[in-house]
C-alpha cells in the first residue's frame, strides 16, 4: 500500500452502515478520516444527523449514539456544493495519499458533490474506492434506512410472533451487514492492488446484502416449501424442535434441541424424563405435537429457577442461555478483558463493544480508542498536512468551504 505504516481511509459517512465499516477500519488501527457538510442555512444542528441522536455526551454535537460507531477517527467539515470544496476534496486524496476512499451519500449525488469514482480515481488510480446504498448505483435515487430494507427484503415478514404482526429486528442488521460487506470488499480490492497496482470501484447494495443473508430461507421454496412454512415463528426454530425461551420461576431461558440424541439425553434425567415418549423420539414427532410440546416443557421449567434448569440442561449437554438482559451484557464473563472502552474530554470512561476479531493495534493500546471527533474537530490539522497555511485556512472558512 501506498501508506504501509497506517493506511488513510477518506470517508463521506453519516448513520450508520460505513460509519460501522470506517470502524472496522479504526480497529486495525488505519487512519480514517469522516468528511461531514459545511452548517447549511437555517439549521441549528451540524454535520451527521446522528451526532444529535441519544443523550448528550460531549459538547454539543456528539450524543450517544453518534459516539460508539465513530470513535478512534478525525473529522474535517467540507462543503462539496461549491467547486472550490470538490477541489480541495481531490486534493485531500491526492496528498493524503488516500488508500481508500467510502461514501454512503445516495449515488444520484456522487456526481455533483464529486464523490464518483471516476474523479477520485482520476488524481490517484490506485484508489479503493467504496459505496454503500440502498440498491446499489443502478438505484441511484434510491434512499437506504435499515428498517424499509428490512421491510422491502422479507425480514419483517419472518420476524415476531407467529400471531402478531411483522417486526424489525433488534440490532440494524442490514446497516451492520453492509457495513462487514464494505469493509471485506475493501480488504479483497487492497490485496488485489498488491497484484495489479489498480485500485477499483466498489458497489454495495444494502437490498442484495440483506437477501444474501437469507440462505436458509429463500431455497426452501424450490424445493417444497410454502411462504407460510417460512413466516413468522417468534422464538422458535422452524426445523429443529424444541428449540424455544421458556419461562423459569425467574426469568426465561432458551434451549436449542438440534438432533434427536440430544433430545434423547435431555428425556433420560429429570426434570425432564416424562417427555421420555415414543412419539417424540424424532425430530419429525416432535413437529407433528410441537406446539403440546411446547406447553409441557413450559410446565415443567417454569416450576424451577434458571440456576436449576440451566444445571439440568448442561447435565444433559443441551445448548442453553438464560435471556441476559440488555444492561447486563457487559458484564458477562465471556467478556472480560475484550470489550473495548473510550474516555469523554471530561474524563467519563466509557465501555464499548468488543472488536469482532481482536486486533494487535488494540491489544497494543490496552483496547483503549480515542474519543469520537467533535464536528469539524481535525479540519485545521488535516488542512495543514496538505500545504494549507493558517490564514488560507482561515479565507476558506470564511468563504464556507470549510467549517
Amino acid at each position: 500500500m501506498a501508506n504501509e505504516a497506517r493506511p488513510v481511509v477518506l470517508s463521506v459517512e453519516q448513520a450508520l452502515s460505513m460509519s460501522y465499516a470506517t470502524l472496522r477500519f479504526v480497529h486495525l488501527g488505519w487512519r480514517v478520516i469522516r468528511i461531514e457538510p459545511t452548517p447549511a442555512d437555517g439549521r441549528k444542528l451540524v454535520g451527521d444527523p446522528n451526532r444529535h441522536i441519544g443523550r448528550r455526551v460531549a459538547d454539543g454535537d456528539r450524543h450517544g449514539y453518534f459516539v460508539g460507531p465513530n470513535v478512534g477517527k478525525e473529522a474535517i467539515a467540507l462543503n462539496l456544493k461549491d467547486a472550490e470544496g470538490r477541489a480541495l476534496l481531490r486534493r485531500l486524496v491526492r496528498e493524503l495519499g488516500a488508500d481508500v476512499f467510502c461514501t454512503n451519500t445516495m449515488p444520484a449525488r456522487h456526481a455533483p458533490l464529486g464523490l464518483d469514482y471516476a474523479t477520485l480515481s482520476e488524481g490517484r488510480p490506485d484508489l479503493v474506492w467504496c459505496c454503500i446504498s440502498a440498491m446499489g448505483l443502478a438505484y441511484p435515487d434510491v434512499p437506504g434506512y435499515d428498517p424499509v430494507l428490512q421491510a422491502l427484503c422479507g425480514y419483517m415478514d419472518i420476524t415476531g410472533n407467529a400471531d402478531g404482526p411483522p417486526m424489525q429486528n433488534g440490532p440494524p442488521l442490514v446497516d451492520l451487514k453492509a457495513g462487514d460487506e464494505a469493509f471485506a470488499q475493501v480488504l479483497l480490492a487492497l490485496l488485489e492492488r498488491t497484484r495489479t497496482g489498480k485500485g477499483r470501484a466498489i458497489d454495495v447494495s444494502m437490498a442484495q446484502v440483506a437477501v444474501s443473508w437469507l440462505l436458509t430461507f429463500l431455497p426452501m421454496l424450490d424445493m417444497g416449501s410454502s411462504g407460510a412454512d417460512l413466516r413468522r415463528s417468534g422464538n422458535e426454530h422452524r426445523q429443529f424442535i424444541p428449540t424455544n425461551a421458556y419461562p423459569t420461576a425467574d426469568g426465561f431461558i432458551y434451549m436449542a434441541v438440534g438432533s434427536d440424541a440430544q433430545w434423547q439425553r435431555l428425556t433420560a434425567r429429570e426434570p425432564f424424563a416424562p417427555l421420555a415418549r415414543p412419539d417424540l423420539a424424532t425430530n419429525e414427532g416432535r413437529r407433528a405435537t410441537k406446539a403440546e410440546l411446547h406447553a409441557s416443557i413450559a410446565a415443567i421449567t417454569s416450576r424451577l429457577s434458571a440456576a436449576e434448569v440451566s444445571r439440568a440442561l448442561a447435565a444433559a449437554q443441551i445448548p442453553h442461555a438464560p435471556i441476559t438482559p440488555i444492561d447486563r451484557v457487559m458484564d458477562l464473563d465471556f467478556l472480560r478483558g475484550a470489550l473495548l472502552t473510550t474516555t469523554t474530554p471530561d474524563g467519563h470512561r466509557i465501555r464499548l463493544p468488543p472488536p469482532a476479531v481482536q486486533t494487535e493495534w488494540l491489544e497494543q493500546r490496552g483496547r483503549e480508542v480515542p474519543f469520537a471527533p467533535a464536528y469539524g474537530g481535525q479540519t485545521d490539522s488535516v488542512l495543514a498536512e496538505i500545504g494549507v497555511s493558517a490564514d488560507d485556512a482561515r479565507a476558506l472558512r470564511a468563504r464556507g468551504v470549510v467549517a
